[in-house]
C-alpha cells in the first residue's frame, strides 16, 4: 500500500468510527460545540485538538453515485489538510476528521442526518447534495450556529430562505451557481439553438421544480411558446402517457427537471415513441452516468452544470489527479472539487476567527476570500458564490462543452 491510500485508508477509518471518550474536552478547549458522538481522531498530540466537519449526501439510493462524489471531495480536502500538518487554531495543532452521513436524497432522512451531524458536534457542514434535503437541514444547522456550504444545492431558496444563526450570522453558503443563473442560461441556448414550441416536466423536487419553473418563464420570456406543462417524480418509470401528449403538441424541446436516472428513462421513452423533440435538461442529469444509463438514445442531449468544466479549472488538472489516485477506480462525477473547496472554505473560516467556535466560524464566513480548485471564492450578502457560472454541455460519447455562461 502506498503513502497516499495509508493518508487515505486512515482517514477513512476516522470518518466511519464512533466517537472516543476524550473528545468532550478537546472541544471544550477548543471553544467548539460540545460532542458526545460520532468521530475519534484517535491518538493526539499534547498541542493538538480534533475538529470535526460534517458531510451530508446520498450514499443509497439512485442517485449514490453523486453523494459519494460529494463526500470523496470532502475527504480528499480533510486528507490533504491532516498531510500537511501546519493547521493551528488558538495555538493548537487542529486534526480534521469527516463526519459522513447519508441522507439518501430525502428532506426527512436529511433533517435526521442534520441533527445527528449537529449532536456529533462538528464546527461545520458540507452538503448536502439536494436542494429539497439543503432547505430544512438549514434550519436545524442554524439554531445550533453551524454553517453549511453546499456544493451543489442550486434552488435560489437554499439561502434566499435561510435562518440565520442565534447571533445573527448567515449560516446557509454555497459554492455553485443558482438556477437563477442556470435555467436561464440553459433556455437561452435552447433559445439560440432554434426552440420555439417547448414542453416543461420536473420531478416534483425541490431542485426540479425550482429549475424548471426558471426555464419555463426564461423560454416565454424569449418568445418561446411553453405548449405543455407537467409534473412527474423523482421515481417515475413510466413517461408515455406524458410523452404521447408532448407528442401532440409538436414541442421541438423537452425540458427535464431531475435527476440522471429519470433523464435516462425518459429519453429512451421519447426514442421508443419515436419522437424527433430533442432533450434538455440540467446538472442532475449532466453525468456520466447519464451517459452510460442513456446509451444512444442520450445522443444529442442538452444539459448544464453550475460551475466551470473540470479541464477550465485553473487547478482542474491537478485535483483529477490527486482525486483518482487517492480513490482507485473512481472519476470525478460534477460536484467534488466544490465539496473539496466547500472543506477548506470552513477551514479558511476557521482561520479567519482563530477559534472552532461555531458562531465564530460562521461570523468569519463574510470574509472569506479563497483561491481553490473551482477558481475564487467569496460570498454575497446572502451566501451564494460571487461569479458563479454555467456550462452547456452536449452528449455524446462523453459530455462536450459547447458553451460557458458568467
Amino acid at each position: 500500500m502506498n503513502a497516499t491510500l495509508k493518508i487515505l485508508s486512515l482517514s477513512m477509518a476516522i470518518g466511519l468510527a464512533a466517537c472516543g471518550g476524550g473528545n468532550k474536552t478537546e472541544t471544550a478547549a477548543s471553544g467548539g460545540t460540545s460532542a458526545g458522538t460520532s468521530a475519534d481522531c484517535g491518538t493526539l498530540a499534547a498541542d493538538q485538538i480534533c475538529v470535526k466537519i460534517g458531510s451530508g449526501e446520498p450514499k443509497t439510493g439512485a442517485i449514490a453515485h453523486l453523494g459519494k462524489d460529494n463526500e470523496n471531495g470532502s475527504q480528499l480536502a480533510v486528507n490533504e489538510i491532516n498531510a500537511k500538518g501546519d493547521l493551528v487554531i488558538g495555538g493548537k495543532k487542529v486534526k480534521l476528521v469527516l463526519v459522513g452521513e447519508d441522507d439518501a436524497g430525502d428532506p426527512k432522512q436529511g433533517a435526521t442526518v442534520a441533527q445527528k451531524l449537529v449532536d456529533a458536534g462538528v464546527v461545520g457542514v458540507v452538503g448536502h447534495l439536494n436542494s429539497g434535503v439543503s432547505i430544512p437541514a438549514n434550519n436545524i444547522y442554524a439554531r445550533a450556529g453551524i454553517v453549511q456550504v453546499s456544493p451543489s444545492s442550486t434552488n435560489p431558496d437554499y439561502t434566499l430562505k435561510s435562518t440565520k444563526t442565534p447571533k445573527g450570522s448567515v449560516s446557509a453558503y454555497r459554492v455553485v451557481a443558482t438556477d437563477a443563473l442556470q435555467g436561464p442560461s440553459v433556455a437561452k441556448y435552447m433559445l439560440k439553438v432554434g426552440a420555439k414550441n417547448v414542453a416543461v416536466l420536473d420531478d416534483a423536487t425541490q431542485y426540479g421544480k425550482g429549475l424548471a419553473d426558471q426555464v419555463a418563464k426564461s423560454m416565454t420570456e424569449g418568445g418561446a411558446t411553453v405548449a405543455v406543462r407537467e409534473a412527474a417524480t423523482s421515481t417515475t418509470t413510466d413517461f408515455k402517457s406524458i410523452l404521447t401528449k408532448i407528442k401532440s403538441s409538436n414541442a421541438d424541446y423537452i425540458f427535464w427537471g431531475g435527476m440522471d436516472d429519470t433523464a435516462a428513462t425518459l429519453v429512451k421513452q421519447m426514442k421508443e415513441l419515436g419522437m424527433t423533440t430533442k432533450l434538455a435538461s440540467a446538472d442532475g442529469a449532466c453525468t456520466d452516468k447519464f451517459i452510460e444509463l442513456s446509451g444512444e438514445a442520450g445522443k444529442g442531449v442538452v444539459c448544464s452544470q453550475a460551475g466551470m468544466p473540470l479541464e477550465q479549472m485553473a487547478k482542474g488538472a491537478e485535483f483529477k489527479t490527486n482525486y483518482e489516485k487517492a480513490f482507485a477506480g473512481q472519476k470525478v462525477q460534477i460536484y467534488a472539487p466544490f465539496a473539496y473547496d466547500a472543506v477548506y472554505t470552513i477551514v479558511e473560516a476557521m482561520k479567519l476567527a482563530n477559534s472552532t467556535d461555531v458562531e465564530a466560524i460562521a461570523a468569519a464566513m463574510p470574509k472569506v476570500n479563497y483561491q481553490g480548485v473551482i477558481g475564487p471564492i467569496a460570498f454575497d450578502e446572502k451566501g451564494d458564490i460571487k461569479g458563479g457560472a454555467v456550462s452547456i454541455y452536449e452528449v455524446a460519447d462523453k459530455l462536450k462543452v459547447v458553451e460557458v455562461v458568467k
